[in-house]
């Protein structure tokens, strides 16, 4: 039974350096995702304000 301890203990030090970077890297995506949005978002309205401004 006392050796169970370490080897659930080293178990968890195992999947939290695994899983780290793989937050990191998920991380990184939903910021790229916000600024493509950004971006998104800013070319429509240039858009309809360039539609707009044609009608008059």
């Amino acid at each position: 039974m006392k050796t169970v301890v370490p080897v659930a203990s080293a178990l968890l030090l195992f999947l939290i350096v695994m899983l780290l970077p793989g937050c990191s890297a998920i991380a990184g995506i939903f910021k790229a995702g916000v600024w493509a949005g950004i971006a998104l978002v800013g070319v429509v309205l240039l858009l309809v304000i360039f539609l707009f401004s044609r009608k008059k």
